[in-house]
């Protein structure tokens, strides 16, 4: 159904306002128990403990357990006896009393009257010692943190079934039902299942969705500007709250977001460039605030290859493909579909900078 009245833009807000006010107003949501199976970017609301492991000191190698200080001055032309033959080892089990050493097979001489060591070993050597591999002292995670598979896999070894974690679920609206849409919807959602959020795609009307009580906030792709059909702000603004209506970020400036009662609301343009913009710079601070997680974007510092001007007042994306060591900057205002997938990352140009000249240092953020 078309707009009764045009969605206009009165102000282009700063970029750093928007996330200022995501930061006063966007709250974590209520930590639950889940299962590390199902943990994957997953934020932890609460340390992980694990109980102490190995108990006991186990070897680490197959071998001899051995008492480190017998094998002081062993060599390969004078040997050190032993007193005794030591025992033999296998990985993984515990070490015989009176030993702090696993040595490999071929640094002792068995010979007719006992045994001889043919190298020095150190104190545990080839020895996992008790709480090696986890300690209770030493939380395994933090609260905060991102799990990443290799994580799960460390806890799942160390015995770890469960975790408390801030999963917020976050309804991705496609407001019309068209290609580009529905593919700015997709990747939204898989970013935000990377960022540790539970993504759900659904279609329906965008008013539904604010009304949906499962949801801890709301994504929505098109409808945020002038055309005819442009109705996502005033529904929005009907709904609940709208804080923001335009951006000063480009591409994206059509942007808006607000709240549903507490649920925050963010409104993407319906181009994929825009939304994915929006996304990257405002959507992922409103998913750090909801999971209470630490940034961990990865960055990249490189040599731009030419110029990049940018309007100051404006923030902006720009992507970037990486040579060697130098980025070569390849679009602006409107990022072509060939542009993103020529790129290998993305620059965030803030407000207050004309851009950066040609040998300039900057940071280069992977794309989803």
């Amino acid at each position: 159904m078309a707009s009764e009245t045009i969605q206009t833009i009165a102000r282009l807000t700063p970029l750093a306002e928007v996330l200022a006010l995501i930061d006063r107003e966007a709250k974590p949501v209520a930590p639950r128990r889940i299962a590390l199976t199902q943990a994957l970017h997953a934020t932890l609301s609460e340390d992980v403990i694990a109980a102490t492991r190995p108990a006991a000191a186990l070897a680490l190698i197959d071998g001899w357990a051995l008492n480190a200080e017998l094998t002081r001055d062993a060599g390969s032309y004078a040997p050190a006896p032993l007193p005794q033959i030591p025992v033999r080892i296998e990985a993984g089990r515990p070490i015989p009393d009176g030993t702090d050493s696993v040595a490999a097979f071929d640094t002792v001489k068995l010979t007719p009257g006992g045994a001889e060591a043919l190298a020095p070993v150190n104190p545990g050597d080839g020895v996992l010692p008790a709480g090696g591999d986890c300690d209770v002292a030493m939380p395994m995670g933090r609260a905060g943190e991102r799990l990443r598979a290799v994580d799960l896999a460390a806890l799942g070894s160390a015995g770890v079934s469960e975790v408390s974690a801030r999963v917020p679920r976050l309804r991705i609206v496609p407001v019309r039902l068209d290609t580009i849409v529905a593919n700015a919807a997709r990747l939204i959602a898989t970013d935000a299942a990377r960022c540790g959020g539970a993504p759900d795609e659904a279609n329906g009307a965008l008013s539904e969705a604010f009304f949906d009580e499962s949801a801890d906030a709301i994504v929505a792709i098109g409808g945020t500007g002038s055309g005819r059909n442009d109705a996502s702000v005033h529904t929005l603004a009907r709904a609940g709250r709208l804080a923001v209506h335009g951006v000063a970020l480009t591409p994206g400036e059509t942007a808006a977001f607000g709240f549903v009662g507490t649920r925050p609301v963010l409104l993407l343009p319906g181009r994929l460039d825009a939304a994915l913009a929006v996304w990257l710079t405002i959507g992922r601070r409103m998913l750090q605030r909801l999971t209470a997680g630490a940034s961990d974007e990865p960055t990249g510092t490189l040599t731009l290859s030419r110029k990049i001007a940018s309007t100051v007042g404006l923030a902006e994306v720009i992507p970037l493909r990486r040579s060697g060591g130098t980025a070569e900057p390849l679009a602006a205002k409107y990022l072509s579909l060939s542009a993103l997938t020529r790129s290998h990352g993305w620059l965030l140009v803030s407000a207050d900078s004309e851009g950066y000249s040609a040998g300039a240092q900057v940071e280069m953020r992977p794309w989803p």
